[in-house]
């Protein structure tokens, strides 16, 4: 039950080499078309959509209550799709959201500016400045919403199985690469403990989204961090009331799990909008 994901620069042949490499491994590729659908149909907005999908939030929208609902469904949709398995997932965060399940294989695809600068011209029939311009604008972009939604550096070359420069590769070439690096690496030993952590993730993010966006509990900052047998809840509410209702709700979404608090109480939390 391989999952892969592909973290990219632009110009690095990142869409290509997904795709190739889910044709030779016969794997779903789970483009950025699918990731939105999902989003869309969870309700957020095509505004959000092009706020917040990889892309730098600016201060108030970092704070914004939009900010979360995108992100939560995010990883819901991630996690959606992953069950499954046998699949390669492209950007969005991917790695960081999935770097905790038995079975992924995380990859950076990366180039240097002068090829990078060169592909765009060539794409787009752009001059160099303005190739120059659209490069590090989507470095900068790509970037901040790493740092934003997951406060790590996409660059940093241990978040990854591997790296691959694709200066002097064609995209068959890398993902035949990536292909055999992955099977070398990933076991059949853990289908069963990728499935089960992934189902895991999944109903824990689906516990969280239930009770924030369709009940609209006022309980602020919540999370899930979920095993095989608990499910511990943690955020910020301003009564025990709320907190009561919380764990009410998960333990009806979640029987058979025992459910935990740790959620603090703070008198009169107020919270950006």
């Amino acid at each position: 039950m391989a999952i892969i994901t592909i973290s990219r620069q632009i110009a690095s042949f990142g869409d290509e080499v997904a795709a190739e490499l889910s044709r030779q491994l016969g794997y779903s590729f789970v483009n950025r078309k699918m990731l939105e659908d999902d989003l869309l149909k969870h309700g957020i907005t095509a505004e959000s959509l092009k706020k917040y999908d990889e892309r730098k939030p600016g201060f108030w929208a970092s704070l914004a209550r939009d900010r979360d609902e995108y992100f939560d469904y995010l990883r819901e949709a991630v996690y959606e799709r992953a069950k499954a398995g046998n699949c390669v997932f492209i950007g969005r965060g991917g790695f960081a959201i999935l770097k905790d399940v038995p079975g992924c294989y995380s990859v950076r695809l990366i180039a240097s500016d002068q090829v990078r600068i060169a592909r765009l011209m060539e794409e787009f029939s752009w001059n160099e400045k303005k190739a120059q311009a659209l490069m590090m604008e989507s470095d900068n972009n790509r970037q901040g919403f790493h740092k934003c939604f997951f406060n790590i550096d996409q660059d940093d070359a241990s978040s990854y199985n591997l790296v691959l420069n694709t200066d002097q590769l064609t995209p068959e070439t890398a993902a035949k690469i990536i292909a055999d690096a992955c099977a070398l690496t990933v076991s059949t030993n853990v289908d069963a403990q990728g499935i089960q952590r992934i189902g895991d993730l999944l109903l824990a993010q689906k516990i969280v989204n239930h009770i924030v966006f369709d009940l609209k509990v006022p309980v602020h900052f919540l999370e899930a961090t979920a095993s095989a047998s608990e499910i511990i809840l943690h955020g910020v509410a301003d009564s025990s009331a709320v907190i009561e209702k919380v764990l009410s709700v998960a333990r009806t979404m979640a029987p058979g799990k025992k459910i935990s608090s740790g959620i603090s109480i703070v008198q009169d939390y107020k919270s950006y909008p």
